[in-house]
């Protein structure tokens, strides 16, 4: 596959030139090399060090004008300080330095809910259920920590060591634990199943390092299990780096397919990416879902299929994320997201979305002005503009200025939310029953081998609803059940899949919730009714 001047590496010197007209650059510049502008900030920044009332921190002064600097450029253009640069980078690296367990707070306790297989707790001993109560000797449980904090002092150094003092259910003394730090991997796919005998469903939550190596995995390996046709979720997912939408879309184009070009003020920023015939899935039916929350490298991915007449998009119109951003390492480890480029799809449609310079507001209202312009319900309430009309390989009119459009419009799924659903999911009662009934449950559960033995294990319908509704009760919702009736397959079939989530892991919930997910319904209906077939013909 050949790819011009990757645009996620680049890293050209002429940039830093251009970045401020600024306040970092102005204080870094001497006279003789500087803007009139850029001296004049730096002689504003001198005479309030040497002769401002207070003794004021100019170091400080900067880092908290610096985001105000960027708000002026758009709405992606951010800045990143020393401080956040590492877990800002760990989400999309593919792996941390850790001791390897998910926890939920649970009456301000932190509580163990899974210890990720061969991971250093795993070596020591650590338990689903366990409570810890002491990291390296300070009192952690009852202290109302948040969760960012106790996430910090769990991770560290690879191969540092922290000491944790453990509660068990079967044990009353705290039992001491030693665990050595290791890398744990950040999984860009959550779900990986075949959904029907003949159809692979596969979850993408976001585009790390390893997303293409995770995706290329877990096509083959529904391929062995004998899918033909595969539906690609992309709802929800907000993007990251780009060429790994960009080797995703290779494995299902043929040979000299475009997928994306960038185009920037200077021309190193400008590329133009081919598929290079090597995909294993160029025949493939394939569906892509897509919503209001997929952005940037998730509709990179949809603008090429849906371009080259690859795939069917089902779903609601995306979020549509067009700028290209390069990150920059400053001199203090802090760090700048420059957006350098627009990218463009096949068709050549640019899909970001108007903004203003320096007004965040409206561009963050949009997806509120989206619902309230009926746009989650309704098809015909989207409109987009005749001169921005491209077509795709086949014909088909596609648009830009404003994200992906699907192909197949699936609207937002109203039915069973009531007053009653709303309150205990704003109270966070559903997932709070959920794992307490995991809790409690575990040794029992923990011993189905396969998800339909679970849920056998679970208590019927009725009983699990009139289980939660009386704990919903306790905690000051009260049973209104001509609501919960209305909500009763909903709320049922969300307890089934957070509790399937803590005891089996993070696929089962996608099995249990897709069962009732309107949008893999439709997906499913395209694919037996032939509608996604490569090429598309309609």
């Amino acid at each position: 596959m050949k790819t011009f001047k990757n645009p996620v590496t680049w890293l050209p010197l002429i940039i830093a030139a251009s970045i401020a007209a600024g306040i970092w650059i102005g204080v870094l510049f001497n006279k003789h090399n500087s803007s009139t502008a850029e001296q004049k900030v730096s002689d504003v920044l001198s005479l309030i060090k040497n002769g401002y009332v207070d003794e004021v921190d100019v170091d400080s002064l900067i880092e908290n004008t610096l985001p105000n600097l960027l708000s002026n450029l758009d709405p992606h253009s951010t800045y990143i300080p020393a401080s956040d640069l590492t877990a800002v980078n760990e989400d999309l690296d593919g792996s941390f330095s850790g001791i390897g367990i998910s926890f939920t707070m649970l009456t301000d306790t932190i509580t163990v809910n899974e210890v990720i297989p061969g991971g250093p707790s795993e070596k020591v001993g650590l338990l689903p259920g366990d409570r810890i109560m002491t990291i390296n000797d300070s009192l952690v449980a009852g202290h109302n920590i948040p969760n960012t904090d106790i996430v910090k002092m769990l991770r560290g150094e690879k191969g540092s060591s922290v000491k944790l003092g453990v509660k068990r259910k079967n044990t009353k003394k705290t039992l001491t634990f030693e665990v050595t730090r290791g890398d744990i991997p950040v999984n860009s796919v959550d779900a990986s199943y075949m959904i029907t005998p003949e159809t692979g469903y596969i979850k993408v939550n976001k585009f790390g390092r390893t997303t293409s190596d995770e995706f290329l995995t877990g096509l083959l390996n529904l391929h062995n299990d004998g899918a033909k046709s595969y539906i690609v979720d992309l709802r929800g997912n907000g993007g990251g780096f780009m060429e790994m939408a960009i080797y995703m879309a290779n494995e299902f184009l043929p040979a000299k397919s475009p997928i994306v070009f960038t185009r920037g003020r200077d021309s190193m920023d400008e590329s133009h990416v081919y598929s290079d015939g090597t995909g294993a899935f160029q025949n493939a039916d394939l569906v892509v879902l897509l919503d209001e929350y997929s952005a940037s490298a998730s509709e990179i991915f949809a603008g090429a299929m849906q371009d080259n007449d690859r795939a069917l998009i089902v779903g609601r119109r995306s979020f549509g994320k067009g700028l290209v951003q390069r990150q920059m390492t400053l001199a203090d480890s802090s760090a700048i997201r420059l957006t350098i480029a627009r990218y463009y799809t096949p068709s050549g449609r640019c899909i970001q979305k108007d903004y203003k310079p320096g007004n965040r507001s409206d561009y963050d209202m949009d997806i509120l002005n989206r619902y309230e312009r009926g746009e989650f319900f309704n098809s015909d309430s989207i409109k987009f503009n005749p001169e921005m009309q491209f077509n795709t390989l086949g014909g088909r009119p596609v648009y830009g200025g404003g994200g992906i459009m699907p192909d197949v419009f699936v609207p937002n799924d109203t039915i069973g939310i009531t007053s009653y659903y709303i309150n205990v999911m704003n109270a966070g009662l559903l997932q709070k029953f959920a794992f307490e009934y995991s809790d409690k449950y575990r040794d029992t559960l923990s011993s189905a081998k396969t998800l339909e033995a679970f849920i056998k294990k679970l208590p019927d319908d009725d009983e699990l609803l009139q289980q939660f509704v009386s704990y919903a009760s306790r905690n000051g919702i009260p049973a209104r059940w001509y609501y919960i009736n209305i909500s009763r397959n909903l709320i049922v079939n969300y307890l089934k899949a957070l509790i399937a989530s803590d005891i089996l892991g993070r696929e089962s919930y996608y099995k249990v919730i897709n069962e009732q997910d309107i949008t893999v319904q439709k997906a499913l209906k395209e694919i037996q009714s032939g509608n996604a077939s490569a090429p598309l013909s309609h």
